[in-house]
C-alpha cells in the first residue's frame, strides 16, 4: 500500500507468533490499511497442525491484501537436534557432564530455568532479523502484546504495541480472529494455549487434553521423552516435567479413563 508522509521514512515489520493476539494484530492492521513491509513468523518445528494450516490461512490473505507473504524462520537443524544432538562446547558444562556421567551432546529437555527452546527457536531468530532491519532500515517493529499484558512491553522507541493502544485484551483479540473466520482449528477450544504441543511446562489437564485429541502428537511425545530418559537419565534433562515422565503420564491417565463410568467421557473433555 501507498506509505503517508507521517510513516514514510520507515520500514515497517510485524511480529507473528501465530497466536491471538499477534493475528488480531496483524488482521486489524490490513483492515486499517496500516503499511507493512514484512512479517516475521518463527517456525519451531513443533507446531500443531491446525496452527501451521492458520499460518498457510493468514499468509494467504496477506498476500492477496498486500502482495507480500509471511516469512518464516527456522533454525537450521530444528528441536529435536537441539534436545538431542547438539554438541556441549562451553568447559564448564562439559565437565560437569562428564562428572554426571552424561552424554556430551543435547540440551535434554527445556525447563522453567532453561527455555532453550523459545531462546534458540524463537527469541533469537525474530529479535535477529528486527535488530538488522531497526539498524539497516530504520524499522519500526509491530508486536502483538495485548492490553492486559501491557506490562510486557518493552521501552524501545522503536516497538509498536497497538493492541495496547487500542485497549484490546486478550479474549478480544481471539474474538476478532474468530469474528474473520479465523479460528484455529479449534486449538483455543481445547487447549489455553496454542503454543508448541512438546512444551514440558503445560499443565496436567493440558497434557491430557494432547493425549485424547492429538493421539499421534502424544504417542510422539512419548517416544521423545523415553529417548530422552534413556540418554540422560531421569535427572531434570531426561525427564519431561519434574515429577511426571510421558510414560507416568500415560499410565495415570489410562488409569482415569477405566475409572470412568462405562459409556462416559470426561467431564472436561480430556
Amino acid at each position: 500500500m501507498t506509505k503517508t508522509s507521517e510513516n514514510a521514512d520507515f520500514y515497517h515489520a510485524v511480529s507473528l507468533s501465530g497466536g491471538k493476539d499477534s493475528s488480531a494484530l496483524l488482521l486489524l492492521m490490513m483492515e486499517k490499511e496500516m503499511p507493512i513491509d514484512c512479517v516475521l513468523y518463527a517456525d519451531t518445528g513443533m507446531e500443531f497442525p491446525e496452527m501451521e494450516a492458520h499460518i498457510a490461512k493468514l499468509d494467504d490473505l496477506l498476500y492477496r491484501e498486500r502482495g507480500i507473504h509471511i516469512i518464516t524462520l527456522r533454525h537450521p537443524h530444528g528441536f529435536e537436534w537441539m534436545m538431542f544432538d547438539i554438541p556441549q562446547q562451553k568447559k564448564r558444562a562439559i565437565e560437569r557432564r562428564i562428572a554426571m556421567g552424561q552424554p556430551l551432546t543435547g540440551y535434554g529437555w527445556p525447563g522453567m530455568t532453561v527455555r532453550w527452546c523459545t531462546g534458540q527457536l524463537k527469541t533469537h531468530l525474530i529479535s535477529k532479523e528486527v535488530n538488522r532491519l531497526k539498524k539497516e532500515q530504520n524499522a519500526l517493529h509491530y508486536i502483538g502484546i495485548a492490553a492486559d499484558e501491557a506490562h510486557r512491553c518493552k521501552d524501545d522507541p522503536q516497538n509498536r504495541y497497538p493492541l495496547v493502544e487500542w485497549k484490546i485484551t486478550e479474549a478480544q483479540a481471539l474474538q476478532i480472529c474468530y469474528s474473520r473466520g479465523f479460528d484455529f482449528g479449534g486449538l483455543y477450544e481445547i487447549y489455553r494455549r496454542a503454543s508448541c504441543w512438546c512444551c514440558p511446562l503445560q499443565r496436567i489437564d493440558e497434557l491430557r487434553k494432547l493425549r485424547t485429541h492429538h493421539p499421534e502428537l502424544w504417542t510422539r511425545l512419548r517416544d521423545m521423552d523415553n529417548q530422552a530418559r534413556a540418554m540422560f537419565g531421569p535427572g531434570p534433562l531426561g525427564q519431561f516435567k519434574k515429577d511426571w515422565s510421558v510414560e507416568r503420564l500415560e499410565e495415570r491417565f489410562a488409569r482415569e479413563e477405566k475409572a470412568l463410568p462405562k459409556g462416559k467421557g470426561n467431564a472436561n473433555g480430556l
